[in-house]
């Protein structure tokens, strides 16, 4: 088996896949359209490499060692030659079955597609490709670095074997594998996005002001961050997105997308990536 590693999309969530995959002492290579987002993704590895430094978890060498692991390309040529290939692109079905398509051209006949994807269907996913025994869910957390949980969802065909190797990946790189079925929005957001649509009802209906709903939430709910928060963490397009799958997908009117999200996403105010969510950053 190959010991690297490709990543498509250098974004928040893929920067950080890439950053777990090198620290377990694998080469990663990142691929994303725009050179721009790639120094920016490699700079955020950085800077989280150095907080870790700063925490004494690892050394200005194994810094260098790590980011030394981490090479960037705008090429689909570049996932030639790698056993595993995450895709971690924008919460969009269209796009994410474009790049799955490239994905099994360029891939090697042996390597296992990976999809970081929050909700959208692994098995639909799949069927873009020639190789769905060889398509899987792996939904990492944010912030991948600190965040233990990966949920683990095998499309209907995905085989025993991809699913086992998947797992594997999973625990060399610290994380906590947790397979879960492939239904809209998985375990994580099937249960998150209406908990936090409902604070923006709240918000919405002035049941309370966005501190005091966060608030509530976490001193009364024992959360490390109240739903608006982490709403703005996420980005409020994804959250829409995701809802708008668990609508679209499961068909139930208690997943309908606020109409102040909507709002704010078609304003522009997708939260901390803007500069402008529920707070201001």
């Amino acid at each position: 088996m190959s010991d690297r590693i490709a990543v498509i999309g250098a974004g928040q969530m893929g920067n950080g896949i890439a950053h777990v995959f090198a620290q377990s002492g694998l080469e990663v290579t990142i691929v994303d359209v725009a050179d721009a987002a790639l120094a920016k993704g490699r700079s955020t590895i950085a800077k989280n490499l150095d907080r870790q430094v700063k925490k004494g978890t690892i050394t200005e060498d194994e810094k260098a060692t790590v980011l030394g692991r981490v090479s960037t390309s705008t090429s689909m040529d570049a996932i030639a030659g790698a056993a595993l290939v995450v895709e971690a692109a924008t919460e969009n079905r269209d796009l994410k079955f474009r790049i799955f398509a490239e994905m099994d051209a360029k891939a090697d006949a042996g390597a296992i597609l990976a999809t970081n994807t929050s909700s959208i269907s692994i098995t639909e996913i799949a069927a873009h490709t020639q190789r769905p025994e060889q398509v899987i869910g792996m939904h990492f957390m944010n912030p991948v670095p600190v965040m233990q949980l990966v949920e683990i969802i095998r499309g209907l065909a995905t085989s025993d074997a991809t699913t086992a190797q998947v797992i594997t990946w999973s625990k060399l790189v610290g994380k906590t594998p947790v397979e879960v079925n492939d239904y809209p929005g998985f375990v994580a957001n099937r249960i998150l996005m209406p908990m936090i649509n409902e604070a923006i009802f709240c918000l919405m209906e002035g049941v309370g002001q966005a501190e005091a709903i966060d608030t509530v939430m976490k001193l009364g709910m024992n959360h490390t961050m109240g739903p608006l928060a982490l709403a703005d963490l996420i980005g409020l397009d994804t959250c829409l997105a995701i809802l708008e799958v668990l609508h679209d997908g499961l068909g139930d009117s208690k997943y309908r997308p606020c109409p102040l999200l909507r709002k704010y996403v078609a304003a522009g105010w997708l939260g901390r990536k803007s500069g402008r969510g529920f707070y201001t950053y």
